[in-house]
């Protein structure tokens, strides 16, 4: 299995838009445009209509938008941070850093451990937040990730 996020599935402070349909369409595009889903316009549709069922806005500025689609071919995490942040419903306010997670649709599994990768509630620590939103080079979480796959520690969460 390749890596779950890489550097061209990274945007930081692209204009992607202003509302979440249109970041959620830009990353899925950019998942497209890697090759681990067939047509990003299907996949942003998926992620779309699981939006509209349970919105993906948790408080600190956070949205992890996710999907299982057909169009996926493996398990694929993106993220933005924005500037300004975009409302996903989260109760605090807008979103400033969004965490889109696709999966294909055939492996409920693979969806759920990207989602226990991430560990949402880690974000919320500190030192997480500050190296994801610095504003200088870019953030640290593919290599946090990658070491994590790996088995070790890293400040998103811990790989089971």
């Amino acid at each position: 299995m390749s890596e779950i996020i890489t550097p061209a599935l990274v945007s930081l402070d692209e204009p992607l838009g202003t509302d979440k349909r249109a970041v959620i369409d830009a990353l899925a595009a950019r998942v497209a445009a890697t090759g681990r889903a067939s047509d990003g316009a299907a996949l942003a549709a998926d992620v779309w209509k699981r939006e509209q069922t349970d919105e993906t806005g948790l408080p600190g500025g956070i949205a992890i938008p996710h999907a299982k689609s057909p169009a996926v071919r493996e398990a694929t995490l993106a993220f933005a941070r924005l500037t300004p942040g975009v409302d996903f419903g989260a109760p605090d306010g807008p979103a400033d850093l969004v965490f889109l997670i696709a999966a294909p649709d055939t492996a409920a599994e693979e969806h759920l451990a990207v989602l226990s990768r991430l560990h949402a509630r880690r974000l919320h620590r500190r030192t997480a937040r500050r190296d994801l939103t610095r504003r200088r080079g870019r953030p640290r979480a593919g290599r946090r990730q990658r070491r994590a796959d790996r088995g070790g520690r890293c400040e998103i969460g811990r790989a089971h």
